[in-house]
């Protein structure tokens, strides 16, 4: 039954689901501001920030619900963890019953921001405008298959400017035990408290801003995962038969030679050079899921080769893995390239199929940003970026549970209260 033809059904079924992930707040009067708050950000509303959901959610006592509000997400100590937990175990079952959850997804996501005193802000890539300016940037971790995804780790990615500025810190209120962390280091350590928390094992899809990463790859190898990796197309990787020279022999001199080599006649190629080598038989048209009109269809080709970045500091070349191209007819060139450590019988169709789902991440975001407000927090502190960020990707598990048509605007869950008479939102220049 969809939202719109059920409403009532709906509403104690969201009644249901906040009781119980209010359980985890800690104390029991949470539980009522949490309700209001998760309400906020599934009824239609331009701002998703506390003051205009505090007029939504109740008109006739708009200061003193914005007061609750506030407190809630602003002040109250409870852990973001801990509530995404349950979130997880509310809302994978209902995921689970399409399929089994088929991969995790590595991403980050930016909210451009004026100022500096925001808790993040600096000059950095927003990929939201497209380039370089004032933002904050949060790393997060789904769970997919090919049904839906849901976010279940997120943090604020702390520049080292904030991370080693002590005032700042302080007045934004950053944990002790926050330090400077790479993006990358984020998402590995997500993806280890992942599997602590006893999350079925699924292989780690990235983009190329996390994929270039050797470390970040290595790490997951070493958590015994299975990784399909977005890569630059100046990659360095050894092509199929070529491999470095082993250690130079020993004199009996000194400590024997343990490095591998490469010289002017065995070195590796870029991703691009091993693309453009290929004969044309080795392309295959892949269709990997139906889109909006049409199926999605490409050119691919994946081979084995060894990725050689830095290998020279080894004792030994890296192993063999998959590197998938694309090249789509019509195209001057291959436009994207992947590593992945998926079996080496694995099918090329499945190869593209994996890779390409990572367009979910991009549809997590789109609706968690225009539907339920998640770059809308007006607050500048640690606490309150994340358990707005919670309490949003709380709102939108509910949403998968109902099965439901996204977004919330299309099929409106609750009836919205009419707002006060004469209600004006901060900044606005006249009554809406």
């Amino acid at each position: 039954m969809g939202l719109g033809s059920g409403r009532h059904g709906s509403e104690s079924r969201f009644a249901t689901y906040v009781e119980t992930l209010a359980t985890a707040l800690g104390h029991a009067d949470r539980g009522a501001p949490f309700r209001s708050y998760c309400t906020g950000l599934l009824l239609p509303g331009r701002r998703k920030s506390v003051e205009p959901m505090a007029a939504r959610v109740a008109p006739a006592q708009v200061q003193a619900k914005h007061q609750s509000l506030h407190h809630l997400v602003a002040k109250a100590d409870w852990s973001d963890e801990a509530v995404l937990r349950v979130v997880r175990q509310q809302v994978l079952p209902a995921i689970e019953r399409h399929g089994a959850i088929r991969a995790w997804i590595i991403d980050d996501t930016a909210f451009p921001k004026k100022g500096t005193h925001s808790v993040g802000v600096a000059r950095q890539y927003c990929g939201q405008l497209g380039k370089q300016d004032n933002c904050q940037v949060a790393v997060s971790l789904s769970v997919t298959n090919d049904h839906a995804s849901l976010p279940i780790a997120y943090r604020l990615y702390l520049p080292q400017a904030w991370a080693n500025d002590p005032d700042r810190r302080r007045r934004a209120g950053v944990p002790d035990d926050v330090t400077f962390q790479t993006k990358p280091q984020i998402a590995l350590g997500q993806i280890k408290s992942a599997l602590q928390a006893g999350m079925s094992a699924a292989a780690v899809l990235m983009d190329a801003g996390y994929g270039v990463d050797t470390g970040l790859r290595d790490g997951i190898t070493e958590l015994g995962l299975c990784y399909v990796a977005g890569i630059q197309s100046s990659t360095s990787v050894w092509a199929p038969g070529t491999a470095p020279k082993p250690p130079k022999r020993w004199s009996g001199n000194g400590c024997p030679p343990k490095l591998i080599r490469r010289d002017a006649a065995r070195k590796p190629v870029s991703a691009k050079e091993l693309a453009l080598s290929l004969p044309k038989q080795q392309w295959h048209r892949v269709t990997w899921r139906e889109g909006s009109n049409t199926k999605l269809t490409s050119r691919f080709t994946a081979v084995r080769v060894r990725p050689a970045h830095r290998d020279y500091n080894r004792t030994s070349p890296r192993p063999e893995e998959w590197c998938l191209i694309e090249w789509p007819k019509g195209e001057a060139e291959p436009t994207k390239y992947w590593l992945s450590t998926l079996p080496a019988d694995v099918p090329l169709r499945d190869l593209g199929d994996l890779a390409k789902l990572r367009w979910r991440i991009e549809r997590d975001y789109q609706e968690l940003k225009q539907e339920l407000g998640l770059g809308h927090y007006e607050g500048r502190g640690w606490r309150g970026f994340h358990h707005h960020a919670t309490l949003t990707i709380a709102a939108y598990g509910f949403l998968i549970t109902e099965s439901s048509a996204i977004p919330p605007s299309a099929a409106p869950i609750f009836k919205t209260p009419a707002l006060p008479h004469g209600y004006r939102p901060r900044g606005s220049p006249y009554p809406t």
